[in-house]
């Protein structure tokens, strides 16, 4: 049941992101993301068993080669800052869930949405328009450099017109 409940999760935020028309579609960071999308929420989490946020984005990145430490204020003071009208997929987007500072983080996967560990849903995708978010958004920091962003946050489709 838990597998067929994944997989149906999965399905629907593929669908509905893609249908969108996002760049969430056949990238490497794309793939790595769907292929955890409904695993639960776990504080401490950094594997498939369970993701705390900041696990889940050092899972993510670890997989295209970029380490990030085990907190999401630890990652804020990483890479450069990036104004939410310049997001691009695979920036790091930082929220203020706590009250007391940068206590949540996702990576931005296209056309206004981010992939996080959400503590009630596991790894999921929300809009960054939700009012949850836009209330409690502190800002976006980019890890990625250009290369790596061409070799994992492109559409594989979208990364051969490139070369």
């Amino acid at each position: 049941m838990k597998k067929k409940l994944a997989a149906a999760v999965m399905s629907f935020a593929i669908v509905f992101t893609v249908g969108a028309g996002s760049a969430f579609a056949d990238s490497k960071m794309d793939k790595v993301i769907d292929d955890v999308l409904g695993t639960k929420y776990r504080s401490g989490g950094t594997t498939t068993s369970g993701f705390d946020c900041s696990g889940f984005t050092m899972y993510v990145f670890k997989h295209l080669g970029i380490n990030l430490p085990h907190q999401s204020g630890s990652q804020f003071s990483m890479g450069t800052s990036v104004s939410r009208s310049d997001l691009r997929a695979g920036d790091l987007v930082f929220f203020n869930t706590s009250g007391s500072g940068v206590s949540h983080v996702g990576i931005y996967v296209g056309d206004g949405k981010f992939a996080h560990a959400s503590t009630s849903r596991g790894v999921v995708v929300s809009s960054l328009s939700e009012s949850y978010y836009v209330n409690r958004y502190v800002g976006a920091k980019r890890v990625m450099s250009s290369d790596t962003y061409q070799a994992s946050a492109v559409d594989s489709e979208d990364n051969d017109d490139v070369q």
